[in-house]
């Protein structure tokens, strides 16, 4: 595995690989990788001549009071893994060299970043956007890949591509869960051994919405509120926000039919965790 810090060593070799006919495939992320991150690479690697993972923490996306400085690293530990599951390159740019001195241009969609975790993290979808589209310039990707638990910021992605005519396909994939349900999630390496075990509240919730789906309840109060006493079973835990919504416009939605998709956002102690569930599809083609 080659490792590549600078901007032009990373553009010079996916030009040098593009002019050969090699395809390559991307999947960014902010590191301390898990086995979530690893599914997105076995995917890429079975679906291009080429893997390029990329680790960055990205500050635009982070807001004040936000994680940036804690957020957990393992450059070393992470490498390890890439390697092992048979990437290509791992790209480490550092953030001076992708924000320079009087860096002003960002990449802003009007509607999508808006409702769910655009409320509580305002601007945090502009940090997306923007780094998701500078990391495609350098890279050049055939194809991108993001996983569903971060399904706003997945479709937020794929309205930008759509939007800006870049030619990068973008494959979401399957959420990662440990046994007991809660997905896998950088963040979890926060939770005490107490809140760890009242984080799996999350995925209790969205069980309990399949199941009412599963019962032919349509009105998404009953869900909400249902999901809503799920998670207050906790002590530690607070509601962030709790809906069913279009599983493509992500907008609330009253009556539930076949697109619902139900989501979460909760704080267990300080840690922020999100989750969500496509209702109408079985558990085991859960994202």
């Amino acid at each position: 595995m080659k490792t590549i810090a600078t901007i032009k060593e990373m553009n010079d070799w996916a030009k040098s690989h593009l002019l050969l006919g090699d395809s390559i495939g991307l999947v960014p992320t902010m590191g301390y990788l898990h086995e979530g991150h690893l599914s997105l690479v076995n995917k890429a690697r079975h679906e291009n001549d080429l893997v390029v993972t990329s680790i960055f923490v990205n500050p635009t996306q982070f807001g004040r009071n936000e994680d940036l400085s804690v957020y957990p690293r393992d450059p070393l530990g992470d490498s390890a893994k890439l390697e092992a599951a048979g990437v290509d390159v791992l790209f480490m740019p550092e953030a001076d060299k992708l924000y320079g001195a009087g860096y002003e241009t960002f990449v802003e969609l009007e509607r999508l970043p808006l409702p769910l975790c655009g409320k509580s993290r305002p601007g945090h979808f502009r940090g997306v956007a923007t780094i998701v589209l500078k990391l495609f310039n350098i890279v050049q990707p055939q194809r991108a890949y993001f996983g569903n638990k971060d399904y706003q910021q997945l479709q937020v992605i794929k309205k930008m591509v759509r939007d800006l005519n870049v030619n990068t396909g973008i494959i979401g994939c399957p959420i990662v869960r440990e046994t007991d349900g809660l997905a896998m999630s950088s963040r979890n390496s926060y939770l005490s051994t107490t809140e760890r075990k009242q984080a799996i509240c999350l995925y209790g919730a969205l069980m309990v919405a399949r199941r009412l789906f599963a019962s032919g309840e349509s009105d998404s109060k009953v869900y909400i509120q249902a999901m809503r006493d799920k998670v207050m079973a906790e002590p530690e835990a607070v509601v962030d926000y709790i809906s069913l919504v279009d599983r493509e416009t992500l907008e609330n939605i009253t009556i539930v039919s076949g697109d619902a998709l139900a989501v979460l956002a909760v704080k267990i102690g300080k840690t922020r965790l999100i989750d969500n569930m496509l209702l109408a599809e079985s558990a085991s083609k859960n994202q």
